[in-house]
């Protein structure tokens, strides 16, 4: 397992500026992506004015940034403003609005517009194919398949995302993500499937050095662990004579 030799593109998921700005200097980061929900979560109120502090960070690499609308009109009219932010800037869309209505109509609108954009929420091949249909007049699109999602189902996600990968490949500006990735594990099994791009949590971007790691090191690591909790817990049992 090398990632100097990895050809799909890890790109930092979150919103946290701190986290973000630290990503940006390494060059194992390729583009970065957050979400209405990650953004709320850290207390972030001013949305655009969090996005466009952030273009400043990041002024050239991919950004994906969401609409949060739940109306057709109104996701195409935010979504041309949030395009007009830079150039970098991809416009996140869901796959369906809130009563499952599909969006594909406002995926092939706004990609004619010359719009790049995020499509995201996808979780079955069928969502894949209506939005490979929809990208056919696209600059450049990422088209989102949320993979961990799918493992939480207890399915597989790899031949689900070759199978995506596959119905893609009609439409070479668009470029399949692997989302939700629960574990580094599926930095690998998302590039032996050509998957273009993983996005991955800047917590779990911290175990990165654990890559390759020796296995009986790292049990060493795991019981020296075990081992300084019990004593800062100040544990003991009671000898018994």
């Amino acid at each position: 397992m090398n990632l100097d030799t990895l050809k799909t593109k890890i790109f930092a998921d979150g919103a946290n500026k701190a986290g973000i700005l630290e990503l940006a200097k390494n060059p194992a980061i390729k583009g970065f992506t957050t979400n209405p929900t990650l953004m709320a979560a850290a207390g972030i109120t001013d949305y655009e004015g969090f996005c466009r502090d952030l273009l400043t960070v990041v002024p050239d690499a991919p950004i994906s940034f969401e609409v949060f609308s739940d109306d057709f009109d109104e996701m195409a009219r935010q979504g041309r403003q949030i395009a007009s932010w830079g150039s970098n800037v991809y416009v996140k869309i869901p796959v369906t609005n809130t009563e499952g209505e599909s969006c594909t109509d406002l995926i092939a609108d706004l990609s004619r517009d010359g719009l790049r954009l995020n499509v995201t929420a996808i979780l079955s091949l069928r969502q894949v194919g209506n939005v490979a249909t929809a990208l056919a007049c696209t600059p450049g699109a990422v088209v989102s398949v949320f993979a961990g999602r799918i493992a939480d189902t207890g399915r597989d996600p790899v031949p689900l995302m070759a199978a995506a990968k596959a119905l893609l490949e009609e439409q070479p500006k668009a470029e399949l993500l692997w989302a939700s990735p629960r574990e580094l594990l599926n930095i690998f099994q998302a590039a032996s499937i050509g998957c273009h791009i993983i996005t991955v949590t800047h917590e779990m971007l911290q175990k990165l050095a654990n890559v390759g790691r020796d296995l009986e090191d790292y049990s060493l690591d795991t019981v020296r662990m075990f081992f300084r909790d019990a004593a800062s817990a100040g544990y003991y049992l009671e000898g018994i004579l």
